[in-house]
């Protein structure tokens, strides 16, 4: 038997670190390793290896202060209800969820030991055992028949109803194990569960005020709208984690504000700041800046059922007249990736890297204009702060315009009442949405036939059918041949512009390690407080 593997990868080793990281078992490791084409011998070298090199890394101790960019009074320790920036991060600390997204975007199991289905519609949850909630209650099927339940309960008004309204049957067949039934087949259930809204609370609980999870964290203090002061779990199922000794998490709106509480040394972490702001860092020592983009994007909407977008040379002018380039480098002072004009991004495992962007052609645009009748009049343009960077944009497009005689009027209005008067309604319009786990939750929610947030009211039924068939497959090539040739119908049909996937900034002491990227969002898909330490 052979110690050497077959296409090993750094990326392999690291993928093992995290793993181990998160609190998998030894049988779960060596799991891992056959599957990735090592033998016996090889994997315990390698797992060695990796044990070895999680050890050398992390340092216990300390407290820990970050600060966000949004809160309100309506902050909540109920993950059902989540729904601003804040409200992930502290439920992150105090909950766990039965799988999550690793940060190439693969799905992993946490509380869940296992996840199957023969059929796609019928799924068989295996729980881990030993893990307890703050209390001392032990964690069982009954507290995900629970947790899963009360999202289909109107009275709660989870913010994630109508994703699992798919979900039609639950039951606990033991102690530690689930069985969710589907209205219809879906393979991504165990990926849509590792949404920050899905996290397991103890069986019966009706008040969340003690934030009684399983997670990293006991809850100190909660004051919405103000901050949340969190300690070690000392408890926690996780073997050495997490690393802090506490964590207090805040709100400053303000980017400079934020920034400066960081250089002044109040908080240690400072969340999505701005270009502009990122000159405040400069050449400060100490001080870090982490960038990592996760499928965050601005979108140029062109509705094809109103004026100018039911003529079709009007959308094919408009994304020939849109530089990406330059929305990247100007617009977006280079925080970026260019986008191929389809919603998922280079940061999902479904991304369709072959599908090229648009090349700016200012001569196919006026070509397009000029057959759609429309050059030279005076087409409205929908913009707004609520929309990220989208002002910036549409004066650079604009601009493109003006020099071949297509005159697009910027109208700037307020971000206030912005996405109830204007996104969805205006004929030429930004959108900003936030990164979704999978190709699925993208595809229904802004272009499926019925999708409720249709921004170009983009209808193909060949679309609809194709989803369907990728959402019931269990077969995750063919899955990516589907999801990829989706991509193209988006680009090449629908009525929406994504130039760019935007980065998000993250500003850091220097003394902050562990921080990594994640396909959910920034601060580590809001969960960093659990794998962060502070460097002695």
């Amino acid at each position: 038997m052979t110690d050497k593997i077959t296409n090993w990868t750094s990326a392999d080793d690291a993928m093992v670190e995290n793993a181990i990281r998160r609190g998998a078992s030894r049988r779960e490791l060596l799991k891992m390793l056959l599957a990735g084409g090592a033998a016996v011998a090889a994997g315990s070298v390698v797992l060695g290896r990796a044990t070895n090199a999680v050890a050398a890394t992390p340092v216990s101790g300390g407290s820990f202060k970050a600060a966000g960019w949004s809160s309100s009074t309506a902050d909540t320790l109920d993950p059902a209800k989540a729904s601003l920036s804040t409200d992930y991060v502290r439920c992150c600390s105090l909950y766990n969820r039965l799988t999550f997204l690793d940060k190439e975007g693969v799905t992993q199991m946490e509380l869940a030991e296992s996840f199957d289905s023969k059929d796609a519609k019928t799924w068989t949850v295996k729980l881990r055992k030993g893990v307890t909630f703050h209390d001392g209650k032990a964690l069982t099927a009954d507290d995900v028949v629970f947790s899963m339940k009360r999202h289909l309960d109107p009275a709660v008004g989870s913010k994630v109803a109508k994703i699992a309204a798919q979900m039609t049957g639950f039951k606990a067949v033991d102690k530690s194990t689930v069985e969710i039934t589907l209205a219809d087949p879906n393979a991504d259930l165990p990926t849509i569960l590792a949404l920050h809204h899905f996290m397991i609370v103890a069986d019966g609980t009706t008040d969340f005020s003690k934030g009684n999870g399983t997670g990293a964290f006991v809850l100190q203090t909660f004051e919405p709208g103000v901050r949340s002061v969190v300690t070690k779990n000392k408890n926690y199922w996780k073997s050495g984690q997490p690393y802090l000794d506490s964590f207090e998490f805040i709100a400053i709106s303000d980017d400079s504000a934020r920034v400066n509480a960081l250089l002044s040394g109040d908080i240690n972490f400072a969340a999505s700041i701005n270009p502009r702001a990122m000159k405040l860092i400069g050449g400060q020592q100490g001080f870090e800046l982490s960038k990592t983009t996760s499928g965050n994007y601005t979108d140029l909407n062109i509705r094809l059922d109103m004026d100018p977008g039911n003529k079709a040379d009007f959308v094919a002018g408009m994304k020939y007249l849109v530089n990406r380039e330059q929305i990247v480098k100007s617009a977006l002072r280079g925080l970026g990736e260019v986008g191929n004009d389809q919603p998922v991004s280079p940061a999902n495992i479904f991304h369709n890297a072959d599908l090229k962007p648009k090349a700016f052609d200012p001569d196919k645009a006026k070509f397009h204009f000029q057959k759609s009748g429309l050059l030279g009049q005076s087409i409205p343009v929908i913009a707004s702060d609520a929309a990220t960077s989208s002002i910036d944009m549409a004066v650079i497009i604009q601009a493109a315009g003006a020099d071949i005689g297509m005159k697009l009027d910027v109208q700037r209005v307020p971000s206030d009442g912005y996405w109830d008067n204007y996104w969805l309604k205006a004929p030429v319009h930004f959108g900003n949405i936030n990164p979704r786990p999978t190709p699925d939750i993208l595809f229904s929610l802004l272009y499926a036939s019925n999708a409720p947030w249709n921004e170009s009211q983009y209808k193909s039924e060949k679309f609809d059918k194709l989803m369907i068939e990728a959402r019931g497959s269990l077969d995750q090539a063919k899955r990516k041949e589907i999801y990829g040739h989706m991509q193209t119908m988006v680009s090449e049909e629908a009525g929406t512009i994504i130039p760019a996937y935007i980065s998000n900034v993250d500003a850091l002491s220097s003394k902050v390690k562990g921080l990594e990227a994640n396909p959910l969002g920034g601060m580590m898909g809001y969960a960093m407080a659990e794998y962060l330490w502070l460097e002695a």
